[in-house]
This record gives structure tokens, C-alpha cells and sequence, in this order.
């Protein structure tokens, strides 16, 4: 009998705040799975990406609603990424702690180490499709030590994840395999790369770059971008 949503939820809180002090404590606050090879772009063509919104688009997925503040902090991730799995909570947190204040964005950012990366990317786009994104980003997460670091596809097993918060399956099945989901997926991968993003999670706070170096920056950075 497969597990519901809250199930999963419930189950796997403790285990990620556990996950997350290992981490911080594990020489520095994440370990990045990062892009490897490639070029850096320059900081001149940086600046412009910023200046053309690479950073947050029009489109963009937006976790809950948007704050009221116009603060925004946005996450480049990978579902299949460790450090991004220990930084679940931490957002989570500050979710709940700005909610209403502060816009929390989300951008795929699947790596081509990760062999089921790109598929989780794609079922959260498609049920965001259904107004189930945060639903399925929570399931990714929170189930992430089940298939992470597989070598064998996990579509069936996102799919299942599917059937469990009742999206349309016809849908869904359509959605998750077509050009435009994959193409939404690679607008946000090329937005990342022309930003310089070389691995995950990357995060940026109302425009810049924000490099935590201990768990209390997070509050930190948005209490200061909240004041301004």
C-alpha cells in the first residue's frame, strides 16, 4: 500500500533535521554537487543575465504565495542533490517563519551526474501543471534516500507519486514526457548557467548571491533584505 503525501511528511521530518546538522558539521554549511567541466562565464556576461532576469522569470514557480514585501529568495536545485535534500528543512522553516513577506522561488537545476534528476525535474513541473508543485517538491525531497543515486530510471516509481496526490493521469502522462515541460526544465538550466550557478543548491536573495556559512544567515540575509 503505497504511503500518502502527509505520511511521507510526517515520517521523514526528523530524519532531515538530523541530515542537516550532519552537514553543517561535515566542513562547511553545504557540500555542493557541483557541474563538472565547462566555463565560467565572465562576470561582465554574468551582470547582463541578471540585468535580462535570469534570476527569477515571469514564470518562475513560486512555492506557496507571493510575499507582499517584494523580497524574493530563490533556489537553482536538484531533487536528487544531497545538500539540496538538507537544505529542505531550512526552507521550510523560513517558509514558514516569512510567510506572507517573502516570495520563495524555485528553479530546476537537474546535474548531469544525477541520473533521475531530470526525470524528478519533470514530474514536479508536470504536477506544478495540476497546482500540485509544492506537493510533489516536498515528495521529492522527502523520499529522496529511496532512489537518489540510482542508476536505473525512477519515472514509474515519480509516477506512483503522482497517483498518490490524485493528479490526472492522462494528463500527467502527457504533461511529464512533452517538449514543453522539458523545455521549461532547460530554461531554467540555461538561466542557471548563464548566472554562473555550478552547482547545487544555489541561492539568491532580492538579486544576489547568497553563500550561507552557517544556518542563522538564512533568517540573517532575509531579516536584512526586509529592513531595507
Amino acid at each position: 500500500m503505497r504511503r500518502k503525501a502527509a505520511d511521507v511528511r510526517n515520517q521523514t521530518k526528523a530524519a532531515l533535521a538530523v541530515a542537516v546538522i550532519i552537514v553543517l558539521a561535515i566542513g562547511g554549511v553545504f557540500a555542493l554537487n557541483q557541474v563538472q567541466g565547462g566555463d565560467k562565464p565572465a562576470a561582465a556576461d554574468v551582470s547582463s543575465a541578471i540585468a535580462d532576469g535570469a534570476i527569477v522569470r515571469e514564470d518562475s514557480r513560486i512555492l506557496g504565495e507571493e510575499g507582499a514585501s517584494g523580497v524574493t529568495f530563490v533556489e537553482f536545485l536538484d531533487f536528487e542533490c544531497e545538500a539540496c535534500g538538507a537544505a529542505y528543512p531550512i526552507v521550510e522553516d523560513l517558509r514558514e517563519k516569512y510567510a506572507g513577506e517573502v516570495t520563495f522561488v524555485i528553479r530546476y537545476f537537474p546535474l548531469p551526474g544525477h541520473s533521475n534528476s531530470g526525470n524528478a525535474a519533470r514530474a514536479v513541473e508536470a504536477a506544478a501543471r495540476q497546482g500540485e508543485l509544492e506537493a510533489m517538491y516536498s515528495l521529492m525531497y522527502e523520499t529522496q534516500k529511496e532512489w537518489g543515486e540510482s542508476q536505473e530510471s525512477k519515472e514509474d516509481l515519480f509516477r506512483t507519486y503522482a497517483e498518490d496526490l490524485g493528479l490526472d493521469m492522462d494528463q500527467y502522462d502527457a504533461d511529464v514526457t512533452s517538449e514543453e515541460v522539458g523545455a521549461r526544465v532547460d530554461s531554467d538550466v540555461a538561466d542557471g548557467e548563464s548566472l554562473g550557478v555550478a552547482g547545487t543548491p544555489t541561492f539568491y536573495v532580492d538579486g544576489e548571491l547568497f553563500e550561507p556559512q552557517a544556518v542563522e544567515d538564512f533568517s540573517a540575509v532575509l531579516d536584512e533584505a526586509l529592513a531595507e
